[in-house]
């Protein structure tokens, strides 16, 4: 199943106050526990400084493998794609705590659990909004160009090295 993306381009604004996207997809909490790692995280809707958003929070552990925790939607229903090329790239108003994040887009070519497609932010204190352009997502261990016409799942993710994590979203959307 292949859906496009609506002409308003909101992947999700939080103004339901679930977990439940605008695209009728629910977000959800990932660790590095599937693999054995100690990672914790916590996936909350809550309110910060009076905006509704999502909030990833907890420690990035690197024993036993591990080293991410992730907060992630799938684009479309029953594994189904949505096709994003009439967009340019990412766009999310973030705050967290100073530190560096991932957006990680998947495709049907992301056949293992670590391949993704990879673009890097910092988030401050302040909330601020940020375009990702999807030229600027990298390829991670894997060898097929990103193909936005098969987006499968979007994830925002705390990685790699061993850090307290405190990222919230109030708004996601591909933007022309």
């Amino acid at each position: 199943m292949s859906v496009t993306a609506r002409a308003d381009c909101v992947i999700d604004d939080f103004a339901r106050g679930d977990r439940v996207s605008a695209l009728g997809t629910v977000w959800q909490g990932f660790s590095d526990r599937v693999m054995g790692g100690i990672s914790q995280e916590t996936v909350a809707v809550t309110e910060i400084d009076g905006r509704r958003c999502l909030r990833l929070s907890g420690d990035v552990r690197l024993e036993n493998g591990g080293g991410f925790i992730q907060m992630a939607l799938d684009l479309a229903p029953a594994q189904g794609t949505l096709d994003a090329s009439p967009y340019a790239g990412v766009s999310l108003m973030v705050r967290g705590n100073g530190e560096s994040y991932g957006v990680h887009l998947r495709t049907p070519d992301c056949v293992r659990p670590w391949q993704s497609y990879r673009a890097a932010f910092a988030a401050g204190p302040a909330w601020t909004t940020l375009c990702l352009p999807f030229d600027r997502f990298e390829a991670y261990r894997l060898t097929a160009p990103l193909d936005r016409r098969r987006l499968r799942r979007i994830g925002l993710v705390a990685i790699g090295r061993a850090f307290r994590a405190d990222l919230a979203v109030s708004a996601l959307s591909f933007y022309r």
